[in-house]
């Protein structure tokens, strides 16, 4: 083994549990690899150690020592010499990388031997006489260790080279299915097992191989590769169903989109179950396309699914028709359409292809299925409450072994698992479409305070994928050139506090126009919230549970150049002054809107000309769960001179939220008082 290939394992890091791989010696005696374990149990780091000679480690005068540096398979106690200087005994095992030693050996650590009853022969069967083949691959997906068992196995070929990569050692059909396999190992360092691929030799059938893959973790937890193990499947034995069930139930449903959803399961089974796979749905996906019934039919048939997943073994998906989100076009009468009817599978084991069948009417698909050797086909309803979703289409190509009934079965479990996400996203879905235009229609599109104060906005809803929340925010003129200043934070997110919103800000636009001071204001607010909370319960007169919504109204006057302001539970506003620092008024917080106390108070602030005020919901201060702490980030934020009131939104955004909100939605409305701006004379002038 080359000292290049060989150090494609991170130095310091361990391959492996404790004790298990201490290091890799070449030729030379040279140490190629350096693990966590051999570091803890010399005391040198990797990089005092490696391509450095391997006798420095020993003590010289110990008749172990002399064993492992003459190489060959041997185990037994020995002296080691430390970093410290100090000598200890170890129980080592060496172990050559291939039949001879040329490309070096394998050092393995005491706690595997130091056990009660473990027998060192057990290593040496594992290693040189097992039927289960062994091999590590670095990040690369490079091989940089085997045992002697890949030898007698096909999948082989006729056995690795040390250094080469996965698609060029392993010879079953579609490597690079392996490949991308590993990185996700590597990536999530969730373990695949049963993963199935087909390889033959020269001169012998096809056989079917199961291949299971596990990360390898340093010390610090960082992957230093994979480990491969790989057994020939009998003829007897099934190709791993729990194990697709299993890795289906871990994937599927971690999204609340049916397009990921769909795509999840379509990735699952692909090569283990089928080689070519796709979800086609009856709703429009995404679902702001057009409703099928409402395209026009064409030469290749009538408008039938949207497709709203595909996976193959080929990259280029040339088994497909049709892209993701556009519309599957399917002949009146065929398996696709009957399946959608009569909510029952298609099952066709040995597709054919011969004159007569349903494919004369689907000419396109026919051209495909015979360029790319489709041989076997399930097509398996999308069952979720009733209602039939669409269809999973299962397929194999390359796979030379037809479905079977078993096969079918697993499909069934798999596509009834997938209906149930699949309807729960497209129920999410709707809603939070529906929340979205009632969002959108409802919060002001143009926010302008006259000549009397600047505005600047930045909305950040916690649900950022459908922007739905239930933060609100306002510039409303009032007559003599005043203006309000309202923002306000309805508790939940979805169709509920889009709805709520809209309504408490159509109120507060009515009621401003009444010119009633702030507090006044807001216990309206309140009232007319539980009025409205009771018209929703049975009899009228029961009091509804409170639904929350804070709320800070504030009305600034420029011939005054005083703001008064109140709150319903609402975080207190920033001012800027003109040099820049920055205070919080201190506003009384009364009870949300909906508690119906009723109670609110409100307070003057003087605001100089060019003051600043920053109003807030509170996912902007609570994004480290401590307020006060939250309070002087942003005072920190705010704080300095101030040029644009659109720069500074976006600084203070950036600053606090980096990566966008969690939990809650986030606000900020700034609004910066003009020069002199909408002065009155005097009464009657």
């Amino acid at each position: 083994m080359s000292s290049d290939r060989a150090a494609s394992f991170p130095a310091g890091e361990r391959a492996g549990e404790p004790g298990d791989v201490l290091a890799v010696l070449g030729a030379g005696m040279t140490v190629s690899v350096w693990t966590g374990a051999a570091e803890r149990l010399w005391g040198y780091a990797a990089g005092q150690v490696l391509h450095g000679p391997a006798e420095r480690l020993l003590a010289p005068s110990d008749p172990g020592s002399a064993r492992v540096l003459a190489g060959g398979l041997w185990s037994g106690r020995v002296r080691i010499r430390r970093r410290d200087g100090r000598e200890a005994t170890a129980y080592l095992r060496i172990t050559p990388l291939d039949a001879d030693g040329r490309a070096g050996w394998l050092v393995w650590g005491p706690s595997a031997y130091d056990r009660p009853g473990l027998d060192p022969a057990a290593l040496d069967a594992l290693v040189h006489h097992s039927p289960v083949s062994l091999a590590l691959w670095d990040r690369d997906a490079r091989c940089v260790w085997f045992n002697d068992s890949v030898h007698h196995q096909d999948l082989y070929g006729s056995g690795p080279e040390l250094g080469g990569h996965v698609t060029d050692v392993v010879r079953a059909r579609h490597p690079e299915f392996l490949e991308r396999a590993m990185a996700r190992v590597l990536r999530t360092g969730e373990p695949l097992l049963g993963h199935e691929l087909w390889a033959a030799g020269p001169r012998s059938p096809v056989r079917r191989y199961r291949v299971d893959l596990v990360r390898l973790d340093g010390s610090d937890g960082r992957p230093l590769g994979v480990c491969s193990v790989a057994v020939q499947a009998g003829p007897g034995q099934e190709s791993g169903p729990l194990c697709l069930l299993n890795a289906a139930k871990s994937r599927i449903g971690t999204d609340l989109d049916p397009l990921v959803t769909s795509q999840s399961l379509a990735e699952t089974v692909v090569p283990d179950l089928a080689d070519y796979v796709t979800i086609d749905l009856v709703q429009p996906v995404p679902l702001d396309k057009e409703p099928l019934r409402r395209l026009k039919p064409t030469g290749s048939g009538i408008p039938g699914f949207y497709r709203a997943a595909a996976a193959s073994i080929h990259d280029d998906l040339r088994e497909s028709l049709w892209a993701r989100g556009t519309p599957v076009y399917v002949p009146p009468a065929s398996p696709f359409t009957t399946v959608l009817d009569r909510r029952r599978s298609y099952f066709e084991p040995v597709l054919d292809t011969s004159p007569g069948t349903w494919l004369d009417d689907d000419p396109d698909r026919a051209r495909v299925i015979r360029r790319t050797g489709m041989h076997s086909l399930m097509i398996v309803p999308l069952q979720a409450r009733g209602a039939v979703l669409g269809i999973a289409v299962f397929v194999r190509s390359e796979n030379p072994i037809p479905f079977s009934a078993a096969d079918l079965a697993l499909a069934e479990e798999l596509a009834a698992r997938a209906a149930l996400v699949i309807d729960n996203a497209l129920r999410f879905t709707r809603g939070r479409t529906a929340a979205l235009a009632i969002q959108r229609d409802l919060m002001p599109h143009h926010l302008s305070g006259g000549s009397t104060v600047e505005v600047a906005t930045r909305y950040l809803p916690a649900d950022t994928h459908g922007g739905v929340g239930g933060d609100w925010f306002d510039v409303i003129r009032l007559s003599d050139a005043r203006v309000a200043l309202v923002v306000g934070d309805v508790v939940g997110h979805g169709i509920h506090a889009a709805v709520t919103m809209g309504r408490l800000r159509a109120t507060t636009r009515a009621l401003s126009k009444l010119a009633l001071p702030p507090e006044e204001l807001l216990r309206l607010m309140d009232e007319l919230a539980l009025d409205a909370a009771r018209d929703h319960c049975d009899d009228g007169t029961s009091m509804p549970s409170t639904f929350g919504a804070t709320c800070f109204y504030g009305v600034y006057d420029p011939a005054t150049r005083r703001c008064t302001m109140s709150s319903a539970g609402h975080p207190p506003p920033a001012i800027i002054s003109p040099d820049g620092s920055v205070d919080f008024a201190e506003v009384p917080p009364g009870a949300p809107i909906g508690v119906g106390l009723g109670s609110y108070e409100a307070v003057e602030v003087e605001l100089p000309e060019r003051s600043v005020v920053g109003l807030y919901s509170d996912g902007l201060i609570e994004t480290d769960r401590d307020i006060d702490r939250g309070l002087e980030r942003l005072r920190t934020a705010l704080a300095g001179p101030v040029s644009s009131l659109d720069e500074l939104c976006s600084s203070v955004i950036d600053t606090l939220v980096p990566e966008g909100p969690v939990d809650d939605d986030i606000t900020l409305l700034l609004a910066r008082t003009h020069p002199a701006a909408g002065r009155r004379g005097p009464a009657g002038a």
